[in-house]
């Protein structure tokens, strides 16, 4: 539907980003690109001679040239192994199986109507935005549950719908990197910044990594957006809208008895399932304990307890619930999920050959030396390098929406640079997960906001790009501002940012 309302120069600006963006290549295509064009800048740099003193381990950097007789070998060597040796790819296709499960069993979607249809009125708006928050364990299930959910809730109630609609949404999308529990992303977004990790001078390091690195900010997030996502809601959004004057023909699906008797099985498999896995580290004979606990084979390989952890009560909520009757029905259910999985295998295979590529040739550390050099003849080596950081990553997330396919992108660069002016690798993911959550709901690229403006069109059939942009821009800013703050206040009082996991990086102790 056409939007009739007044074209600020916001929405102008906002529909320029969104034609500039549509132009833009598949994710996949620019990797492609990408890749190619480290081969023939590797080729020139290499005719040009360009070379950095490594101030820290006294060598001199050459590039390697993709484009020479090694070069070619090699590209030919590794072009299967970069794919099959690309760390995220495993890792994600692994935990999506369990959450497939969780998924298509219908877990997750009765978990998710059973918590916001269950609480008082008067903490449904909280209930929206912490529900949404969580949802992100089920990857995108919150976007096509959640979000019209909490329209349908606030329509039932005589509030306005939108405003329903954009507490989910800002909960799923503006606060999706926080979480009380792990995520599929925690395992993605570290396996990437291992890849760039080991494309420095500081790869031994990279063993260092958990997927845990985010936790205990992430775990204080939750409360800080939860709270500050309720507040922009009945403070700004619902005041702008107004009294809804349209009609509401849809209903709260509100749990049968079956769906209530499957959660209960399913919460006690869940215990079940984390008793098990408790075994293997908390008794001092736990397989998986190792001698420091939080450096223990376990926390270095939680995929597979994340997997249990989803596909288990995913099971048995299906069997309960007859949505699961045989193998079949589970053979089919994770069929549909991998073939769900079909992007981002083919995104994976591309970009794996980038990151393989901008390693091998040395460009990355060129570019981490004299862009550390850079900053500190700036003197930014601060908390306005952070900010620059935070402003780059969001204006990036404008033009693309993928959170994995930004990281590959940006890790091989920002990791190096800012391990070497004194921050560790997990801080600077951490740094990324920030900008790139916060500006989620004000870009017209993000996967799922076409479909979030047509779940809004059902009751406001004019609402277009600049409704929705506008509606959830206070959540982008309130959110961004609050949660920069909240970084900083952590740093100044040294908190781990995860288990194990600090913010400063010792150079010294990790020089090859």
């Amino acid at each position: 539907m056409e939007n009739t309302q007044k074209r600020t120069w916001v929405m102008k600006s906002l529909d320029f980003i969104e034609r500039v963006g549509n132009k833009l290549p598949h994710p996949a295509t620019l990797f492609a690109i990408f890749a190619l064009l480290i081969i023939i800048v590797s080729g020139i740099m290499s005719a040009l001679n360009v070379t950095v003193d490594d101030p820290i381990k006294g060598e001199t950097v050459q590039v390697f040239n993709l484009m020479s007789t090694e070069g070619i070998r090699y590209i030919f060597e590794s072009f299967v192994t970069n794919f099959t040796g690309f760390a995220p790819l495993g890792t994600v296709l692994v935990t999506m199986l369990g959450i497939g499960i969780a998924e298509r069993s219908g877990l997750i979607s009765a978990m998710l109507r059973g918590l916001v249809t269950s609480v008082p009125s008067s903490l449904i708006t909280a209930t929206l935005v912490f529900a949404g928050i969580m949802s992100s364990m089920a990857a995108d299930a919150g976007y096509v549950v959640l979000v019209p959910l909490g329209a349908v809730l606030y329509a039932g109630l005589g509030r306005h719908p939108l405003a329903g609609l954009a507490a989910a949404f800002a909960g799923v999308s503006a606060g999706f990197s926080a979480n009380l529990s792990l995520t599929a992303l925690d395992p993605l977004l570290a396996d990437l910044t291992v890849e760039a990790v080991k494309g420095s001078i500081y790869a031994s390091y990279a063993s260092e990594i958990t997927y845990t690195m985010n936790y205990y900010f992430m775990v204080a997030s939750v409360v800080l957006l939860t709270v500050l996502g309720t507040w922009v809601t009945n403070r700004f959004v619902e005041r702008r809208l107004g009294t809804y004057e349209g009609e509401v023909e849809d209903e709260v699906n509100y749990l049968t008895k079956i769906e209530k008797k499957g959660l209960i099985f399913s919460a006690l498999a869940l215990i079940a399932t984390l008793g098990l896995i408790s075994l293997l580290i908390v008794p001092e004979w736990g397989p998986l304990r190792g001698e420091e606990f939080l450096k223990s084979p376990f926390f270095f390989n939680l995929v597979p307890s994340i997997f249990l952890m989803f596909i288990i009560p995913g099971f048995v909520y299906g069997v309960v619930t007859k949505n699961i009757r045989n193998d079949k029905d589970v053979a089919n259910q994770l069929s549909q999920t991998m073939e769900s999985m079909g992007s981002f295998i083919v995104l994976s295979f591309f970009a794996a050959q980038f990151v393989a590529y901008f390693s091998k040739t040395n460009i990355g550390r060129i570019l981490a030396i004299k862009g550390a050099e850079f900053l500190k003849t700036t003197g930014m080596e601060d908390f306005r390098v952070i900010l620059l950081f935070i402003i780059v990553a969001a204006l990036i997330n404008l033009f693309m929406g993928s959170a994995s396919a930004k990281w590959a992108i940006m890790a091989p660069v920002f990791v190096p640079i800012m391990m070497r002016i004194g921050y560790t690798p997990e801080f600077t993911t951490l740094v990324y997960r920030i900008a790139d959550s916060t500006t989620n709901v004000i870009s017209p690229l993000m996967t799922y906001f076409a479909i979030v403006i047509a779940f809004a069109q059902k009751y406001d059939k004019n609402v277009g790009i600049g409704t929705l942009v506008a509606t959830m821009l206070p959540y982008s800013i309130v959110f961004m501002i609050a949660w920069v703050i909240m970084l900083f206040v952590w740093m100044a009082l040294g908190i781990p940012i995860g288990p194990g996991t600090g913010i400063e990086f010792m150079q010294e102790n990790w020089t090859n």
